[in-house]
């Protein structure tokens, strides 16, 4: 198993805990978690935030997925944009948050994906409830599911109610992923494979950065475009929408795949929130119950859109 990286250790005051409690399927417990921030916590909880409160997006619940911190891949400059614009009251961490199997082959931490590990801390330590269900990436965790460390709980999956009273599944997703669960060596083939791609992505994103242009997902693109992707996204939601069937519940939240997705099957909604890799996407659940995709490089592209018309002179417009 992969370990912590020790920055990311000594920010969650890691202790060894004893052996962890059996985990099942049940709603997470509001009570108390151990091993909480002391008061007199470090110096970047109690920093202004760069936005006041009144500027933030108010929201119920967040939903965050395949971060993959610790690989040159992560957008983290997004997802920091992203977390410091909204101020929800859940936040959810639907696994692959860190990436392990990239960090036992070499070691990549950059001072930003820090960052990242501080802002949610921050998030926790202001009062939104952070849940963090650990996914393949990031297996390592999962022998410490019903323990908190920096006011951040673990569990393996969790029961999300909603404003409006539906109740949803609240999962990674790997354990629906064939490949993941029977041909490891496969998966771990594929990851290396994938890395490449995304190696290419991060050049024509840096070629489109000098060019004065936004940031666009080639993966992404590419991947919607080949047919067994296609098919093998399609099995997957038929799959994870099946067993929140199974379980009496009314949909299921999930990562794993990147790729951001809402729709019905018979009644019982699928949810992904997608990743912060190549499409840069969470789901957002509003006060109301209605949930949404957020797409944060859309978010981005279309505010340097509106910035650069608003530059523009109606005498420039006329000629």
């Amino acid at each position: 198993m992969a370990s912590l990286p020790l920055a990311v250790a000594e920010q969650l005051l890691w202790r060894e805990p004893a052996a962890p409690p059996p985990s099942s399927l049940r709603p997470l417990s509001s009570g108390p978690v151990p091993f909480q921030l002391p008061p007199s916590g470090p110096a970047f909880l109690t920093d202004e935030d760069e936005r006041t409160p009144s500027g933030k997006l108010k929201l119920r619940t967040v939903w965050i997925s395949d971060i993959h911190l610790g690989t040159p891949g992560c957008n983290a400059d997004l997802l920091m944009d992203f977390l410091k614009s909204i101020q929800p009251e859940t936040l959810y961490l639907v696994g692959d948050i860190i990436d392990g199997w990239k960090l036992k082959r070499g070691w990549y931490w950059p001072a930003r994906h820090n960052d990242v590990v501080r802002r949610v801390l921050k998030m926790a330590a202001k009062g939104t409830r952070v849940i963090y269900i650990p996914g393949n990436h990031d297996e390592m965790l999962r022998p410490y599911a019903g323990l908190g460390f920096g006011g951040v709980e673990i569990a393996l999956e969790a029961i999300h109610t909603t404003a409006d009273g539906r109740q949803l599944l609240v999962c990674h997703g790997d354990e629906f992923d064939g490949i993941v669960l029977y041909h490891r060596w496969l998966a771990w083939a594929g990851d290396i494979g994938y890395e490449l791609l995304l190696k290419l992505n991060r050049h024509y994103n840096r070629a489109r950065q000098q060019l004065g242009l936004p940031y666009w997902s080639i993966s992404a693109h590419i991947k919607k475009k080949v047919k067994n992707a296609v098919a093998f996204i399609g099995r997957f939601e038929e799959a994870v929408a099946e067993a929140a069937r199974l379980r009496g519940l009314d949909g299921v939240v999930c990562g794993h795949i990147h790729s951001a997705e809402i729709r019905e099957f018979g009644g019982i909604t699928y949810m992904n929130d997608g990743d912060w890799v190549e499409s840069c996407t969470a789901l957002a659940e509003h006060a109301d119950g209605r949930i949404e995709i957020i797409d944060w490089a859309e978010h981005v592209r279309q505010a340097a859109l509106n910035a650069t018309s608003a530059q523009i002179t109606p005498a420039q417009m006329a000629a």
